[in-house]
């Protein structure tokens, strides 16, 4: 397993969200990218093309990359395979040390930006040590090979997902998120029984796989509130090559990898390589006490599969509850 051919030892980081990150407690897992993009001197691009929020979407993100010390964030969002091949988009990612790419809708993501001259300068971006990060729809993206859709269940079964092509910054892998939150299990199986060559990526909500490139090993850390789940069909048994329509598929040997906070795993060997330490005190409690509607609403745009037409619906029913 490695990440995208650099040509050099100075490749930078990967940030693998699930989705939903905390942007009002700890903001654990955003900390971490600004402090890997220059901390202070973090210049950071948020590519919200995924999105189907306005303007709203870079100034949630502008807001709280600021608030953890970013010297400057600038939004540049290409909505068409035109604006993706224009300098004007391209040249913004030249002098950035931090890409991020929301979440929201991944086919449309990758469907404007992959192949582009704007998708290979997030490339090379990466290639000269720029960190990149995406959550939901733009940690999907980040692989070789990226769920278009599909449902969730714990049963693999033949068409249960569509894979698409990603950027390739994390070669010979599929990444999927929110995995334990809306039960994705099934559908990465099904993705690796299919595709042995791949390793399958699951990265729950709130929660991040941190990828590192050396010279001698391709690392993954985890960070966040969740784990991160690995499936590696190398010695993988399955019939998936004559399940028919949506049969359940056979995925015999398939290992399974779940990590916490804390842990990490060598890509390359496929070992663990650091145990997680105790879970700190009081972070659950904390939690707990957050304002729920702004939780929610924190929720909603991490997650960001859903039009504000849905929130604003949402909103309506639970005024009418109020009100009986």
């Amino acid at each position: 397993m490695a990440l995208e051919e650099t040509g050099s030892d100075e490749a930078g980081e990967l940030f693998v969200i699930g989705g939903a990150e905390d942007k009002l407690g700890r903001r654990t897992v955003l900390r971490e990218f600004v402090e890997s993009a220059g901390g202070e001197d973090a210049r950071i691009a948020v590519i919200p093309t995924a999105s189907s929020l306005g303007p709203e979407i870079i100034d949630v993100y502008r807001a709280v990359f600021t608030k953890l010390g970013a010297a400057d964030v600038v939004g540049v969002r290409p909505e068409t395979r035109e604006q993706a091949a224009d300098p004007a988009y391209v040249d913004r990612l030249d002098d950035v040390t931090g890409v991020f790419m929301t979440g929201g809708n991944q086919l449309k993501l990758s469907s404007v930006v992959a192949g582009t001259a704007f998708g290979s300068a997030i490339i090379a971006a990466h290639r000269r040590g720029v960190t990149v990060g995406g959550t939901s729809a733009g940690a999907s993206i980040q692989s070789s090979h990226m769920v278009a859709f599909g449902a969730g269940g714990a049963t693999p079964k033949q068409r249960m997902t569509q894979v698409a092509a990603g950027l390739g910054l994390f070669e010979n892998c599929v990444i999927d998120q929110h995995f334990e939150q809306r039960n994705r299990y099934g559908r990465l199986l099904m993705i690796v029984a299919q595709n042995p060559q791949l390793l399958g990526l699951g990265v729950d909500e709130d929660t991040a796989a941190v990828v590192r490139r050396t010279a001698d090993s391709t690392t993954l850390r985890v960070v966040g509130r969740g784990a991160v789940t690995i499936l590696d069909p190398a010695d993988l048994v399955t019939n998936a090559y004559e399940a028919k329509r949506s049969q359940p598929i056979l995925a015999s040997g398939v290992k399974l990898h779940v990590l916490p906070a804390g842990a990490a795993f060598d890509l390359e060997r496929r070992l663990l390589l650091t145990l997680p330490s105790p879970a700190e005190d009081g972070h659950a409690d904390e939690l707990a006490l957050a304002n729920a509607d702004l939780r929610r609403l924190t929720r909603d745009i991490a997650a960001e599969d859903k039009s504000p037409a849905v929130f604003r619906r949402r909103l309506a029913r639970r005024q009418k509850g109020t009100t009986r």
